[in-house]
């Protein structure tokens, strides 16, 4: 990881670039942020405290934290513990995120493999009618979906229950 550290009213020391560098290095190890990045740290001071404020931009978005602190070093701590906690909260999410998909395909990977999947086969008649009778009979028939004749094209259509709490439809051509 690069640095860019500016000091705002603030000369930035060896010793300061040094513990800077050595803290956020260590983000190193959550495999979120590349060797490419470039950390840009921001060193203010104002009359009865010091902030730091550091940007890093990671792998699945950007990394942002101020502190304020009598010390410029203590500043530098709470930062780091900050970004760990960042990161590491990221890192849990996609590996739950992931964890979740590749656990559904495996599951239906062996449902596929192990069982033949019997496939139930019904004939309907589509009757013409409007969308309103349409969606009255769905709802009479506890169905997530309709298919009728509309009656104004003539035309094979399907309502169905949106997640939302709304309805759709389908026309065919």
């Amino acid at each position: 990881m690069r640095f860019e550290i500016v000091g705002k009213n603030i000369t930035i020391t060896d010793p300061m670039r040094e513990k800077i560098e050595k803290k956020l290095s260590g983000l190193q190890k959550y495999l979120l942020i590349d060797g490419d990045t470039t950390a840009r740290v921001v060193a203010r001071v104002y009359p009865n405290t010091q902030k730091i404020e550091v940007t890093i931009p990671s792998k699945v978005g950007i990394l942002r934290t101020e502190v304020e602190q009598q010390d410029i070093y203590s500043a530098v701590d709470i930062a780091l513990d900050k970004l760990e906690d960042q990161l590491r909260r990221q890192k849990t999410r996609l590996n739950r995120r992931h964890r979740d998909s590749l656990a559904e395909s495996f599951i239906l990977e062996e449902e596929a493999e192990d069982v033949d999947i019997p496939v139930k086969t019904k004939s309907i008649v589509a009757e013409k009618m409007d969308l309103e009778e349409a969606i009255m009979q769905m709802e009479l028939s506890n169905h997530d979906f309709y298919i009728y004749t509309d009656d104004e094209s003539d035309r094979i259509s399907v309502v169905y229950r949106r997640n939302n709490g709304g309805y759709g439809l389908i026309e065919t051509e």
